[in-house]
C-alpha cells in the first residue's frame, strides 16, 4: 500500500497529461451546434446604424449568413474584408454585434465598410446565448425559411467559404431538398461539420 502511494502522483500526472494531449488535438472549429436544423431564435434588438428595432421577421427570405462580430474582436477585423467581398458578390449577411459599444460599432462599419444588410446590437448577449455562441466571430448559414443549416466558429476566409459554406449556400439557393422529409440530406449536412 505504501508503494502505491509513492506512484499515485505519477499516475495522476500521466492521466492529466493524457487529457491535455487529447484536448490539444481537438479542432475548436468543430464545435457542434444544437441549433443546426432549428429556426433562428426570436429576437427584438436595435439596429446598430438606424437604432430602429429589428426582429426575426426582418431577416431576408433567402439563404443568408448570420455573422456574430464585435469591435473588440481581433479575428473579426481579419474576417471583415472577406465579408465585404461576399456582400459585394451578392451574399446577404446580417450581423449580430456582440456586447459592444454602439458608437464604436458605428465607427467600425464606417471605417471598414458595412457588409451587412443590417446589424443588430446584442449588448447583453442574449441572442448570442440563444444561438449557442461561444465567442466572436461565429457565422451561421440560414436557409430561406429561417432555419440554421450550418455553424462555423472562427474567421470566414476564402478556404472556409469555398470548402464549407459555399457548397451548402449554393444548394440552398437551388433549393435542393430531400422531397420526402423537407430536410437537407445527411450527406450535405456532414459537409458543414
Amino acid at each position: 500500500m505504501a508503494r502505491l502511494k509513492l506512484f499515485l502522483p505519477l499516475i495522476v500526472f500521466a492521466a492529466l497529461a493524457l487529457l491535455f494531449w487529447r484536448g490539444l488535438s481537438l479542432n475548436p472549429q468543430d464545435m457542434p451546434s444544437a441549433l443546426v436544423n432549428k429556426p433562428v431564435p426570436e429576437f427584438a434588438l436595435l439596429d446598430v446604424e438606424s437604432n430602429r428595432e429589428r426582429k426575426k421577421t426582418d431577416l431576408p427570405k433567402k439563404p443568408m449568413l448570420l455573422n456574430v462580430w464585435a469591435t473588440w474582436c481581433i479575428s473579426c477585423r481579419v474576417e471583415h474584408p472577406y465579408l465585404n467581398d461576399l456582400a459585394a458578390d451578392g451574399v446577404p449577411i446580417v450581423g449580430i454585434n456582440l456586447k459592444d459599444d454602439n458608437a464604436a460599432a458605428q465607427k467600425w462599419l464606417e471605417k471598414f465598410h458595412n457588409p451587412y444588410l443590417f446589424s443588430v446590437s446584442d449588448i447583453e448577449g442574449r441572442l448570442a446565448m440563444d444561438l449557442g455562441v461561444f465567442g466572436a466571430p461565429e457565422t451561421f448559414l440560414v436557409d430561406a425559411g429561417g432555419t440554421i443549416r450550418c455553424k462555423h466558429v472562427g474567421v470566414v476566409d476564402d478556404k472556409v467559404w469555398q470548402t464549407k459554406l459555399q457548397p451548402l449556400y449554393q444548394r440552398l439557393q437551388n433549393q435542393e431538398w430531400d422531397d420526402f422529409s423537407g430536410e437537407l440530406s445527411d450527406s450535405l449536412l456532414t459537409r458543414c461539420n
